[in-house]
């Protein structure tokens, strides 16, 4: 039985990567961001920093660095995730805490019912993105979300519960 909204807002979650032209606005991005500032990080260093980008210029060359450009230029926003290492305590724990701020953004975005996607092949142009972006190399690109309103309602499926427990003890 699925009561809890945090829990139905979990599970209805889904990488949507088809939008429309309706635009995101301010107080939504700062809630999606501040949502991700919320996640956990060890000694509560935080080591994680953002690069909103609205500008569509910068926004289309950043989709040709990776091959999901379509993704990319369809979005109205994307959100750029990077590691701050100096920040930084310990490189297992800090990216963990990343992810754990990225699907806090992903949650939220899907709590105001926008579509948003995680895509991480473009990290493989990282020094190309943070060189774009004007961004300090003291900044490690994690990921990218792409944002906007969706225009599609995409399936998925998980294996069995059981499928994943190693041992009940």
């Amino acid at each position: 039985m699925l009561n809890n909204l945090a829990l139905k807002t979990i599970k209805e979650r889904r990488s949507r990567r088809k939008f429309n032209n309706i635009k995101i606005n301010d107080e939504q991005i700062k809630e999606i961001l501040d949502s991700g500032i919320w996640a956990p990080s060890g000694l509560n260093n935080q080591p994680w920093r953002f690069a909103v980008i609205n500008d569509p210029i910068i926004k289309s060359t950043l989709a040709k660095l990776t091959k999901y450009s379509r993704v990319i230029d369809q979005s109205d926003k994307c959100i750029c995730i990077f590691y701050h290492i100096p920040s930084g305590y310990n490189r297992d724990k800090d990216l963990m805490s990343i992810g754990a701020c990225v699907e806090n953004m992903l949650i939220a975005a899907e709590a105001m019912r926008l579509g948003a996607v995680w895509l991480g092949e473009i990290l493989n142009n990282s020094e190309k993105v943070n060189e774009l972006l004007d961004v300090p190399l003291e900044n490690e690109l994690c990921a990218v979300i792409a944002l906007g309103h969706s225009d599609e309602v995409p399936e998925s499926t998980r294996k069995s519960y059981e499928t994943f427990i190693l041992k009940k003890l």
